[in-house]
């Protein structure tokens, strides 16, 4: 089969702040583009829509002085919209040099939403693309609502066309607007588009309404699509768009199509987006959710072992990733063998029975187990001479007051030697947080691991009593590691999660004296 390249134009900053409830500062999105261009290297950006706002203005301006640096503002591109001079002028304003004109695609929106003849509406088009291009910008067209006009009216859609084929315009972007199409629809119309035009270079841009926008994306590329619309965790209008983590797998493995993405780091890519957008990613989400490449069943460990009979060509290393074996009633030997092993543990068969029959207890009460807690469990369940805790809580008292930001006073103890502290924060929790990265900055002079992610649940049917249980993703030196605390009091769990952390972080400093 012939290696197709195939374009990626991501819209993460346009399409995907239109996600209900997001909206990104300008340093974030200069934050994400950096992300996008330097180093996930996509073909192309939209990074906003002309015209909106002074922060929308501020932020194309921001990323476009960095395209600049780089060398890469020519994959920096705006939405634009048929208006005259207006849309030009305010992204020639920003330095950008890429116009992405939005066209009406359907007879329907031509004729009821602007309340003009298609002539019209075609004149209108020419005029903003000759004066985009006397301000040197290029200019490529969406035809909105594409899908529907070649479902009701393509004489239409090729009337268009017909007109602006030979404009200059530089490629002509066809999206499914409303998520309606299916991939035999998108073959279908895909075709006919080329047949008509066949040397044209057309986009295809996808929505999730049906959940068919990836399956839609790659019939578009078997059809003669150069270039595909994305976005970072499929964000975007309603059910999204098409994730740029998907399609990206399935071009290379299931079409053998060539991009420029660098795959290992699209987690990287989805963890900031995922951050700045509050939008989480689900678990099971392919590629990106936190327990894609977790393995579950212990027959599966045992596989893995002996010949990686439970895996597939999307191996975690490829993704900058590594391949977990989950704790709980279903692990068995295998997977917590696995686990020992990383951790360098060494037990005997009916150590290890036991601890097995003390995971699988756990895991029927629905508690969640997790790599870092298995010296603890080890410990609890054998009574061997395991190390004592090397960072302990003496005392501490946390407050809160109405109109005074909420304190915490701490002792604590690290390897025999007690430390004080006190600190103000934005809660509770971020007071004590602040009073133990004191102590390690003054006393011990060593950097506190950064929070990466806390997460807190309750039994279902939430009663005030109920036990919480508090999971915190600590980054240590890029180093990820994940504790869990299950107390009454969210704070107090929240403590009993860091001091696990602490505790596996200081073992493993003896370890290396």
């Amino acid at each position: 089969m012939e290696t197709r390249f195939v374009e990626i134009l991501d819209s993460t900053l346009r399409d995907g702040e239109q996600t209900n409830g997001v909206s990104f500062l300008p340093h974030e999105k200069l934050m994400i583009a950096r992300m996008l261009l330097g180093e996930l290297n996509v073909d192309r950006i939209e990074v906003g829509s002309a015209r909106v706002s002074d922060g929308e203005k501020e932020a194309v301006k921001m990323i476009c002085r960095y395209a600049a640096q780089i060398d890469r503002l020519d994959r920096v591109e705006v939405l634009g919209f048929v208006d005259g001079k207006k849309s030009v002028d305010w992204i020639v304003d920003c330095g950008c040099q890429t116009l992405n004109l939005l066209a009406k695609g359907s007879l329907k929106h031509c004729q009821q939403q602007l309340g003009k003849m298609p002539e019209e509406h075609i004149a209108d088009i020419c005029n903003t693309v000759h004066y985009a291009k006397s301000k040197g910008i290029v200019v490529n067209l969406y035809l909105e609502d594409w899908s529907n006009g070649m479902k009701d009216s393509p004489q239409y859609v090729y009337q268009l066309m017909d007109s602006l084929v030979d404009t200059g315009i530089r490629r002509f972007m066809l999206p499914d607007t409303l998520g309606i199409m299916n991939p035999l629809q998108v073959i279908e119309y895909f075709r006919k588009m080329l047949k008509h035009y066949p040397d044209t270079h057309f986009d295809f841009h996808a929505h999730n309404d049906y959940d068919l926008a990836v399956s839609n994306s790659l019939a578009a590329v078997l059809s003669g699509a150069r270039g595909l619309h994305v976005t970072i965790n499929g964000l975007g209008e309603r059910c999204g768009n098409a994730p740029l983590s998907s399609v990206q797998v399935i071009l290379k493995d299931q079409f053998h199509a060539q991009t420029n993405i660098c795959e290992d780091k699209l987690n990287a890519a989805s963890r900031m987006v995922e951050s700045y957008s509050g939008i989480a990613v689900a678990p099971n989400q392919p590629i990106i959710g936190d327990n894609v490449f977790t393995q579950v069943a212990g027959v599966h460990a045992d596989g893995d072992k002996k010949d990686r009979l439970y895996q597939n060509d999307l191996v975690p290393e490829r993704f900058g990733r590594r391949r977990e074996y989950a704790l709980g009633k279903t692990s068995g030997k295998a997977n917590i063998a696995k686990n020992l092993e990383e951790l360098g543990l060494e037990l005997t068969p009916e150590q290890q029975r036991r601890v097995t029959e003390r995971i699988t207890e756990l895991g029927d009460k629905k508690e969640i187990v997790t790599q870092e807690d298995l010296p603890y469990i080890v410990s609890d369940v054998l009574k061997h001479d395991a190390p004592e805790d090397k960072v302990k809580l003496v005392s501490y008292v946390v407050s809160t007051a109405y109109g005074l930001k909420p304190g915490a006073n701490i002792k604590v103890e690290i390897n025999g030697q007690q430390y004080e502290a006190s600190a103000t924060g934005d809660g509770q929790y971020d007071a004590f947080v602040k009073s133990l990265r004191y102590i390690y900055k003054k006393y011990l002079d060593r950097t506190f691991p950064i929070l990466q992610n806390y997460a807190v649940t309750i039994p279902p049917g939430g009663r005030t009593d109920a036990l919480v249980q508090t999971v915190i993703t600590w980054n240590d030196n890029g180093r990820l590691l994940r504790t869990r605390g299950l107390d009454a009091d969210q704070t107090e769990a929240a403590i009993k999660a860091t001091f696990k952390m602490l505790n596996i972080i200081e073992n493993e400093l003896n370890q290396q004296l």
